[in-house]
């Protein structure tokens, strides 16, 4: 995939020197590493800690040093791809992870073709001998009608899409990252950013992670917020906050991003939220080469703005749960692992989604939709993933978008750091939002104005009751809800939804 920079952007009013000027109290960072030199030098060039290295795929605690050219915070999606395109273009970078691996996540563990795009893009096998589980599309069920779509035959995309647990998988990309060059850090929890006087950010304070979850499971998870999610050390003693330093510095940590909210920028109330719910059965399902969803979700007599999911792990499990929008005005008042235990309790008993064959809590996170946080660059940071709310408003798919998004930061803070000057670098850095706007801005704007549609139950209800019934409408709903379409060119409805993701106003 690549970006280009626009090429004229004015310099900005009050550009600090890169790496910042540090303020009263403040480490001077170090100068960067030659990229020749590799993240080996860079690690033997840092002051003297008394932290282990983080070199390797077991490594954990605090960096052995304590600057580098780019800081990532989130060893996620997004955090992985950024630091494994760095890495690749010879940037000595540093990926501060709160939990340690391998850790879950609330997830579907489905991925369409789009992601499978960017995993081969990142060099991750992925191959069914690599752990890969293969589905042929989606299949539909609502309105009385069940209706399998196979993913459509593009050149952009493959023609799969594949299945596999958060609770490798990510560590599978956060170690594909390290196999490039970049260091890992894993139990260091970032608890602020640095600034230099004129408020930039040239770094990250951070302490070793004190187990910060929340319960996985012992309450309603209702609308307004989500539970926490196992991950990082056993509670402890308090341990003393670090700084670390670097010229750039990348926000990858998830919906709740406390380094952007630390850095001023909050959610923004007029894009969507979405919330989803999910667990695990043992089930004879397992084996499904479809992802499967669900367009009827009912809270009594009322049809919700969501969908419910059965994703089959190939592993004697399925992967079942449930997404809604808050553009539904109940939805605050849903409890959502009772709708789910609801709704499951209307399946057939063979396939065997009831209590005694759970093997997972149910456990809930927020989808954060449509440019929710921006702007997606401001004073040394940059947003990528959830942390820049990038979920797709269509189908709540997150994961394609945050791999895309760490790979587009990448390329622009490596073009930033070649530059000569900190004006130049500071033309290049503000062009990163225009990239993601033209990239995305006007498919979510088109997204947001969906969801606002279908937080009408009966807009719902006629959707699905008149669309259901005609597959060749539904063929083409599938590659507008899952933005896969051929990029030039390519059928007709392939032009006709580039036209008007191109004629709405950016998200």
């Amino acid at each position: 995939m690549t970006h280009e920079v626009p090429p004229s952007l004015p310099p900005a009013d009050a550009a600090a020197p890169r790496g910042g000027t540090p303020g009263a109290g403040q480490a001077t960072p170090a100068q960067p590493v030659s990229p020749a030199a590799g993240p080996a030098a860079a690690a033997s060039t840092g002051p003297a800690s008394t932290g282990p290295a983080s070199t390797g795929p077991a490594a954990t605690g605090p960096a052995a040093t304590e600057e580098a050219e780019v800081i990532v915070v989130g060893a996620g999606p997004a955090g992985s791809a950024a630091a494994c395109y760095l890495a690749r273009a010879g940037v000595d970078v540093l990926v501060l992870e709160k939990a340690q691996f391998p850790r879950e996540k609330v997830c579907g563990d489905g991925l369409t073709p789009r992601a499978v795009r960017a995993l081969i893009g990142m060099g991750v096998p992925t191959g069914e001998q690599d752990g890969w589980v293969r589905n042929k599309g989606l299949r539909i069920i609502g309105g009385g009608v069940r209706l399998e779509l196979p993913w459509p035959e593009l050149s952009s995309y493959p023609g799969y899409g594949l299945v596999r647990t958060r609770l490798d998988f990510d560590e599978l990309l956060a170690r594909t990252a390290q196999k490039a060059g970049a260091r890992l850090a894993e139990g260091v929890t970032v608890t602020g950013p640095v600034l230099d006087d004129s408020g930039r950010i040239v770094g990250v304070k951070a302490r070793s992670s004190a187990g910060e979850a929340g319960p996985a499971e012992g309450g309603p998870l209702r609308g307004g917020g989500s539970r926490g999610v196992p991950g990082g050390r056993p509670p402890g003693p308090a341990e003393p906050e670090r700084s670390y330093h670097a010229r750039v510095v990348v926000a990858a940590d998830g919906n709740s991003s406390r380094l952007s909210l630390a850095m001023g920028l909050s959610k923004r109330d007029d894009r969507p939220m979405g919330v989803a719910v999910r667990t695990y059965y043992t089930s004879p399902r397992h084996q499904d080469d479809y992802l499967e969803s669900w367009l009827d979700l009912w809270d009594g007599e009322r049809q919700l703005p969501g969908y419910g999911w059965i994703f089959g792990m190939g592993d004697g499990t399925s992967n079942v749960g449930l997404g809604m929008l808050n553009t539904s005005s109940s939805f605050k008042n849903v409890d959502y692992r009772d709708l789910l235990r609801r709704w499951l309790a209307g399946m057939p008993a063979e396939w065997g989604y009831v209590e005694e064959n759970r093997t997972q809590p149910i456990r809930g996170a927020a989808l954060p939709m449509g440019f929710n946080r921006t702007p997606h660059y401001t004073r040394g940071l940059l947003l990528a993933g959830d942390a820049g709310g990038m979920v797709n408003p269509f189908n709540g798919e997150g994961i394609p978008y945050a791999l895309e998004s760490g790979e587009i930061a990448a390329q622009f803070i490596a073009q930033a750091l070649a530059r000569p000057d900190a004006a130049g670098a500071e033309r290049v850095l503000m062009a990163y939002p225009q990239a993601l706007k033209a990239a995305y801005g006007g498919y979510y704007t088109l997204g947001r104005r969906f969801v606002q549609q279908i937080g009408n139950p009966k807009i719902m209800q006629f959707a699905t009751k008149h669309g259901m019934p005609r597959p060749a409408l539904m063929r083409i709903a599938l590659k507008l809800l899952a933005n896969l379409t051929e990029p030039q060119g390519g059928h007709a409805t392939d032009r006709v939804i580039h036209a008007l993701s191109k004629m709405t106003p950016a998200a």
